[in-house]
């Protein structure tokens, strides 16, 4: 029985990531920005950076 090519270069592929992963950890977010709100967060993280700014950075 022969197996398919199309079968192995998706193993191929798999493994591949499986290697890319290991080495490097899952770099990639789960979103990308076009699944993101563009304006979300902005405000959010402004304040959060205020919120915990050393005091000897004025404020």
């Amino acid at each position: 029985m022969t197996t398919d090519p199309k079968d192995d270069a998706v193993a191929a592929e798999a493994a591949r990531r499986r290697r890319l992963a290991e080495v490097f950890g899952e770099v990639l977010p789960d979103t990308t920005s076009d699944e993101r709100d563009p304006d979300g967060g902005s405000a959010d993280r402004e304040s959060w950076y205020r919120e915990n700014r050393p005091p000897h950075h004025g404020g």
